[in-house]
């Protein structure tokens, strides 16, 4: 690997980390307000649910970006 493409993909895993730690922040902003007005509960819960998929999904991105730059070949 190039020194760029190292540089390259240590830009996509910050950007990566940074996605999913907003994500973990959102579940636990959610669940506070939840749990300190349980009348937004319906409308912060939409929001709770959605995370995890959108978390993996920026997981996901990344191994196949990952993947990609190193020739690696999942099966």
């Amino acid at each position: 690997m190039t020194e760029n493409q190292i540089l390259a993909l240590h830009e996509k895993l910050r950007a990566m980390r940074h996605d999913v730690n907003g994500r973990l922040a959102n579940i636990v902003a959610a669940a506070e307000l939840m749990r300190l007005r349980p009348d937004t509960t319906a409308e912060r819960l939409q929001m709770l649910l959605e995370q995890p998929h959108k978390a993996a999904a920026a997981i996901a991105e990344f191994s196949r970006e990952f993947e990609a730059l190193l020739g690696l070949r999942v099966e």
